[in-house]
């Protein structure tokens, strides 16, 4: 009969040494002679998932944890804390539906089916071990919270809370994180998340296994070196020693999330976007509360450009911090830049109710104006948006062009010229307001003021051949004046030789003057460039060139 007790002194006495291995051997040993010893399949068991869990340790001991457990329990078929240490492996392995239902066979071999009120059932004849049932909870949750199921996570952390006193400080944590998600609209739910904290703190010293996390995360100092020298080499672009140096800092402590993100960045900096992914996903899946992790990841994939991959990370994001502007603005611009206009809108306008005060707020109405105006076609909902971003920012230059323009497409050319001179008074040197108020001007048939802004754009931004142009065009087509007109074109063309519409206008202008075969010459050219930039109807062009020798 072997003395189970002399048997754990001498594995805690080596344990406590930090001979783990040898441990393990010495059990090994034992149980050659004890096969069916349940306890000491339980102690092996323990003994790999510690060596696994072991922050120094990259090893993966799970399998050989689970195999260990699962013979103790064909002897102790009712043994819930088996059940509970296979489900606790199972959640470390990644495996969280399998986790799931061995911790809901602990709680049922604990008390029962009515899981909740038997806790509390002095009726019960089964004394119940509240640790256990409080830990499963727990566990339960952070099952959830991988899954992002954080309304879920919250009902077990309050369940585990209800059932064990004073060892509560890593569940309080817990629902400190969960709270987290909503700050930006409940301030409810932040004063909870603040108090939850607070009793974290409270109740760490009752808590044996809250102590040991935070003495695995005082470990970072042991990597202290490494993460000097990544810092460094990343700082002086040296990334392959980065990358060695953050490899090897993961290697001595894997359990830390951001080790992952900092390498991950290293990684995207030189390119190398699919190793990145790899390492923000690791992050994520070790905390899927981690948000730089989600940032990481959409920065990676939009600079590989796959948006779909993108869209998908940032509705994760948004599930975690619903109620984020930034987040919602930036899913629009991936919306819009896949030509989903109309989701696009959607959460332009959720960026903009979110937090109208936000310094970003007047550049998402902005672009929102724009895409309505330019893509949905909306130009009273264009008009709103600019106004929006008008009244946020009355400074920005950007808005009145857009608000100006939509006023103008929406035909209201009063109050178009009243935001383009407000323009002109806070900036009266731009070029391209001055642009912009004499095509108005032009189109109210204000010719004599038309061509006054249109100097002055010219003047004060002699390189702008948009303004160039549409001078020469009134030049051309309202006063006659085809020499004017044709240096207006030739300095457009100057300034900007892949200019189809100038080169379209000068061809019109040699028409005039006679000179065919050079006209014929800037009508091909305007073809051909016009095949690109899509400047204007092709068939127009076409037209002119066919016409020239009838």
């Amino acid at each position: 009969m072997i003395n189970l007790k002399k048997i754990n002194k001498k594995i805690n006495q080596l344990k406590n040494r930090g001979e783990i291995q040898k441990a393990i051997e010495y059990c090994q040993s034992i149980l050659i002679d004890e096969p069916s010893n349940p306890e000491l399949n339980i102690r092996l068991g323990d003994l790999y998932m510690d060596w696994h869990l072991d922050v120094y340790q990259a090893k993966q001991y799970i399998d050989e944890a689970i195999t260990q457990y699962q013979k103790a329990l064909e002897n102790t078929i009712d043994n819930e804390e088996i059940y509970y240490k296979i489900g606790f492996a199972f959640y470390h392995k990644g495996e969280l539906d399998r986790a799931q239902n061995y911790f809901e066979m602990a709680l049922k071999h604990t008390i029962g089916d009515d899981l909740e009120s038997n806790i509390t059932n002095k009726k019960n004849k089964k004394k119940v071990n509240k640790a256990l049932v409080a830990q499963c909870h727990y566990m339960m949750a952070n099952c959830y919270k991988k899954k992002e199921r954080y309304s879920d996570a919250l009902e077990e952390a309050d369940i585990a809370l209800k059932s064990i006193k004073f060892k509560t400080s890593r569940i309080h944590y817990l629902k400190h994180r969960l709270l987290r998600i909503a700050f930006f609209s409940n301030q409810n739910s932040k004063s909870k998340s603040m108090f939850e904290l607070f009793m974290s703190y409270l109740t760490l010293p009752f808590d044996k296994e809250a102590k040991k996390d935070v003495a695995k995360k005082l470990k970072i100092f042991s990597i202290a070196k490494e993460l000097y020298l990544a810092a460094h080499a990343t700082r002086t672009r040296q990334y392959i020693d980065a990358i060695n140096y953050y490899s090897l800092a993961i290697d001595k402590m894997p359990g830390f999330t951001t080790l992952y993100c900092l390498l991950g960045d290293v990684y995207r900096i030189i390119g190398k976007h699919e190793e990145a992914i790899i390492e923000y996903k690791m992050a994520r899946w070790i905390d899927s509360l981690y948000l730089p992790a989600y940032v990481g990841l959409v920065q990676a994939y939009e600079e590989m450009g796959e948006y779909e991959a993108a869209i998908e990370t940032y509705q994760k994001f948004i599930t975690i911090h619903p109620n984020n502007p930034i987040l919602h603005s930036q899913i629009a611009n991936l919306y819009f830049m896949k030509g989903e206009h109309n989701k696009a809108v959607s959460h332009y306008q959720s960026a903009i109710l979110l937090n109208p005060a936000h310094e970003k707020a007047p550049e998402v109405a902005q672009t929102l104006g724009f895409l309505l105006q330019h893509f949905i076609e909306n130009t009273e909902a264009a008009v709103l948006a600019f106004l929006t971003a008008y009244v946020l920012d009355t400074g920005n230059l950007e808005i009145y062009v857009g608000l100006g323009a939509a006023f103008y497409e929406k035909e209201d050319y009063v109050n178009a010229l009243k935001v383009y001179r407000r323009a002109i008074e806070l900036e009266p040197k731009n070029a391209k307001i001055h642009c912009n108020l004499g095509f108005l001007l032009w189109g109210l048939g204000n010719l004599t003021e038309a061509i006054s802004e249109y100097e002055l754009s010219i003047k004060y931004a002699p390189d702008y051949a948009i303004a160039h142009n549409n001078l020469g065009v009134i030049y051309l087509d309202d006063l006659a004046q085809i020499q004017k007109a044709a240096e207006c074109f030739k300095s457009a063309l100057e300034y900007d030789p892949n200019y189809a519409l100038a080169h379209y206008n000068y061809a019109r202008c040699l028409a005039i003057k006679g000179e065919k075969v050079e006209a014929a010459k800037y009508y091909r050219t305007a073809l051909d460039i016009n095949a690109i930039t899509k400047e204007m109807d092709s068939n127009e062009i076409q037209d002119r060139l066919n016409s020239l020798f009838e």
